[in-house]
């Protein structure tokens, strides 16, 4: 079933392999389309002829098109696509292969910047009920800890929701 919305991701040349990249990092996902610029237009789209114009995708269910835009416009981290993570396993999986080629320094509270510009939060699930429990002090320490970390480490975030020392 296709997705109501569905965010499209603008990339200059890219939109192919960067689905194939997600589609490889997120399990149970796939590409669906793929449509090509045609002979038509190349006064306005300035693309060659039979190169990737749009991949449509679903990563985890959720639909996403990567559309071969060009160089106008580029990604920033006022956009980001959370992944709520159940385990630290699974934090670990998903910052390690995203962050991969990706831009080190635009890392912080579970941001991870990705080789194409993209950012994504690799949130634990708990992340909600640790900073949102009405003992505002625990709350407070959860909110500190995070706001230390790059990558979001659950036992410490739960440590310091507890009042425990690292």
């Amino acid at each position: 079933m296709k997705s109501k919305i569905c965010p499209c991701l603008w990339f200059d040349g890219q939109a192919e392999e960067a689905a194939r990249f997600y589609t490889s990092v997120f399990k149970g996902s796939k590409i669906t389309d793929i449509s090509y610029f045609p002979d038509e237009g190349q006064e306005i789209h300035g693309r060659e002829a039979g190169s990737v114009m749009v991949v449509a995708f679903e990563l985890d269910g959720q639909s996403f098109t990567a559309l071969n835009g060009g160089p106008d416009f580029k990604f920033t981290e006022a956009v980001s696509f959370q992944i709520n993570c159940e385990t630290q396993d699974e934090v670990d999986y998903y910052w390690e292969k995203l962050g991969e080629g990706g831009d080190p320094t635009a890392q912080q509270c579970g941001w991870v910047g990705d080789k194409f510009g993209l950012s994504w939060q690799v949130v634990p699930s708990i992340m909600d009920k640790l900073t949102t429990d009405p003992d505002k002090a625990k709350s407070a320490r959860a909110f500190k800890a995070m706001l230390g970390m790059k990558k979001l480490d659950i036992a410490a975030l739960q440590r310091a929701f507890d009042g425990e020392r690292a």
